[in-house]
């Protein structure tokens, strides 16, 4: 080359790198800046230690300043994630395989009569339906979607409960994603909406009585501007409302709850309710800590007493006594109990004169987790777990021995659903590869059959394939780990990883299909689900053992999966995605502070990060018996432990970071996420990416739409295919 071709093709060159750099430009000009929150430290001191808390002034979500903060954070992230090449494509995959089936669940028998939710493709959310026989033609009778036709606010149901009759239905519906429910009724036959329109009945518990025009439920105090945060969703009342009087349920009777009768020690907590039977004549009065199925306290009365705060309720079992699920039956009780069986058993006491530690023993503990029962008028069936796998047992009484129900496969049966007046039991049947069927025992011919009401999946998944490990944890612990991927994998370490991890509550991960899962799967991606402590996989021991003092056992857990994926083949760190919402954020808030060098990604989803506040927003008293409280020393250093926001350090090489939140959560403030990104923000020394993101029309994600659903799993999974290397994910330089 000639001096002149040289110069010309350096010119060129230049030309081109001008060119470039100003196309660089011009596009970091139209991203918007992430901005830097400023730094006010507060000081408490717990039992001598003193916590500084960074952004503690975030907590008031009502600030300006707080608000235009999250809502730059929002903007920038969704430049972010808009700018990720692949992300279209990823999002219209998603949809296809999310809207290649309808998905029926959530079934209530009333004698010959189903009421269940049905999710149909292309529909946002899912509606309430009817039908008379479970060949019977199907009716509409609640569709949410329609609700917010107009508005840029969608609603949801959040709960429905049939009269015994089967004539009218109570449901609740919220906006936004609040889980604010206002309860209504309607007539089924007609499709009417009654008057009824009940506010703050949150997540109620609605018991039909006898003559199917009236029922308890469960209401919340009016919010005042006095009211702390703290305050706004605990110690609900249960009143009883008469169909077609005071419609607004100002006015009802209030049955039962704290303060309500004096005399009755009702303990604190989010919620009482009601429970009836048809054919029993009493009533069972429930004061639940957390609206959860663990061990509550229990009162019994009889039905017909129950009227007013005269009510004379008898408390026959408190926590303390282990029971948690329960059934009124005839003049007895029936309730699993994990009290000297952390796999649980069944017991049953008469409810003249009841004492649960006397209880007949009717099924006792096995090897396996004993989940739920529930009464047919030919026996008792009941939900026993055995690992990755579960069945259910038929007791048909006169001393028959109990009897597994044939399955047309080895998976996850739900529990059944019955009525009590009616013989034969409606199940589900499913694995993480085969989809959801709704299975029938007909007792009268002794086998279970396929009700076609829920269609085989369309989708291809033979080309995929689970398999069931065991990671091993500091302490010697087996950790089942569930991996899903393609049948042709070779364990190279190439291979991207999603790593869920929850372990709370005593809630079990256990099999689900998901159709979208494919979307990651097919690009040569491993789904991993970590069943770490805290969880019930194994029964009440295994949810101890990641509990309040022993909460850092479920961190460790989730640790010992991801290095398990490494050791194994599958995968290199940078390529693993911690994954983990809710009460799961403790869990990869934790691998995130423990082990950043171990994760490439970190997806956290309206995650509890700043343990040690969460006792001062609404959904925080409740989950003291989880998790602990700051008012005592254990408690204290229980939450400090476990609490990932408090354990971010400066100048740590951080994994790239994605927190999620939704602005009207009710269980999570939003604070939460805003708190950590914050932090994480500020100390992060990687340079890799750490967004916030916002949706302004959502909650904790219960009752989110499909739409809100699918785009978050976009945004989720393009974030974490971006970080790993994916080349159809990679935005021009100026745009990481």
């Amino acid at each position: 080359m000639n001096s002149r071709t040289r110069r010309l093709a350096l010119r060129t060159a230049s030309a081109l790198a001008g060119l470039v750099l100003a196309a660089q430009a011009l596009h970091a000009q139209a991203l918007p800046p992430i901005p830097v929150a400023p730094v006010r430290p507060v000081t408490d001191t717990y039992f001598g230690t003193p916590v500084v808390d960074d952004y503690r002034y975030m907590e008031n979500l009502q600030d300006p300043e707080v608000q235009a903060w999250m809502k730059a954070q929002a903007q920038a992230t969704r430049a972010r994630l808009d700018a990720l090449p692949g992300r279209q494509a990823l999002l219209e995959r998603i949809h296809a395989l999310r809207n290649a089936d309808a998905a029926r669940g959530g079934f209530v028998r009333r004698g010959q009569r189903w009421f269940y939710e049905v999710f149909e493709p292309g529909a946002q959310l899912p509606r309430l339906v009817w039908r008379d026989g479970l060949q019977g033609p199907e009716h509409l009778l609640v569709d949410p979607a329609a609700l917010g036709a107009g508005s840029s606010t969608h609603y949801a149901l959040d709960f429905f409960e049939p009269s015994w009759d089967g004539k009218l239905v109570a449901y609740g519906i919220s906006a936004g994603g609040s889980e604010a429910s206002v309860l209504h009724v309607m007539d089924v036959a007609s499709g009417r909406v009654l008057a009824e329109r009940i506010e703050r009945a949150n997540g109620s518990v609605v018991a039909w009585r006898p003559d199917n025009r009236s029922f308890f439920y469960l209401r919340y105090a009016p919010v005042t501007p006095d009211t702390p945060p703290a305050l706004r969703e605990y110690d609900a009342r249960t009143y009883l409302h008469q169909v077609g009087r005071h419609a607004d349920g100002d006015g009802d009777a209030v049955v039962f709850g704290r303060g309500v009768q004096p005399g009755l020690d009702v303990p604190e907590g989010q919620g009482t309710y009601v429970l009836t039977a048809p054919g029993s004549r009493w009533a069972l009065a429930v004061a639940n800590r957390n609206m959860d199925d663990n061990p509550s306290t229990f009162y019994v009365a009889p039905l017909a007493q129950v009227s007013g705060p005269g009510t004379p309720w008898r408390r026959i079992a408190t926590v303390a006594d282990g029971v948690t699920a329960v059934a009124l039956h005839g003049d007895e009780l029936y309730f699993l109990s994990q009290k000297d069986a952390p796999r649980f058993q069944l017991l049953a006491t008469p409810l003249a004169r009841p004492d649960v530690a006397r209880a007949r023993v009717v099924i006792p503990q096995g090897t396996g987790v004993l989940t739920a029962f529930a009464f047919a008028q030919d026996g008792l069936y009941a939900r026993v777990r055995d690992g990755a796998v579960s069945h259910v047992m038929r007791l048909a009484g006169g001393g028959a021995p109990a009897a597994a129900l044939p399955m047309p496969f080895e998976g996850n049966v739900g529990a059944p659903v019955t009525d009590p007046r009616e013989p034969g039991a409606l199940m589900s049947l499913r694995g993480w590869l085969q989809s959801t069927r709704a299975l029938y025992y007909d007792p009268a011919q002794g086998r279970t059959s396929d009700t076609g009401l829920i269609a085989p999946s369309k989708i291809d998944v033979s080309a995929m394939e689970a398999r069931e490990v065991f990671a091993t944890s500091y302490d010697g612990t087996r950790i089942p780990l569930s991996l899903i991927y393609r049948r042709d994998l070779v364990r190279d370490g190439s291979h991207p990883v999603l790593l869920i991890g929850y372990g709370s509550y005593g809630i079990s991960l256990e099999p689900r299909f998901s159709a979208t899962r494919l979307a990651w799967v097919e690009r040569g991606g491993v789904v991993a689900i970590a069943h770490v402590r805290g969880g019930g996989e194994y029964g009440e021991g295994w949810h101890a053992a990641g509990q309040k003092l022993t909460k850092l056992n479920t961190v460790f857990d989730f640790i010992a999966c991801a290095q398990y994926l490494v050791d194994a083949h599958y995968t290199v760190p940078a390529r693993i995605a911690a994954n983990g919402g809710s009460a799961g954020g403790i869990t990869v808030g934790g691998a995130l502070t423990w082990r950043p060098d171990l994760f490439g990604v970190v997806l956290d989803e309206v995650g509890m990060s700043d343990t040690l506040r969460a006792e001062t927003e609404p959904n925080g008293p409740p989950n003291v018996p989880e998790f602990g409280s700051v008012a005592t020393e254990s408690g204290f250093h229980g939450l400090y432990a476990m609490s990932p926001y408090v354990h971010v350090r400066d100048g740590v090489r951080y994994p790239a970071v994605m927190f999620s939140t939704g602005a009207n959560d009710p269980r999570v403030a939003p604070w939460q996420m805003a708190k950590m990104a914050a932090r994480v923000q500020a100390a992060t020394a990687s340079g890799r990416p750490v967004l916030l993101r916002v949706d302004y029309d959502a909650g904790h994600g219960i009752g989110s739409s499909a739409s809100q659903y699918e785009s978050s799993l976009a945004d989720l999974w393009s974030f974490a295919l971006w970080r790993m290397g994916d080349p159809a994910f990679q935005p021009a330089p100026a745009a990481q």
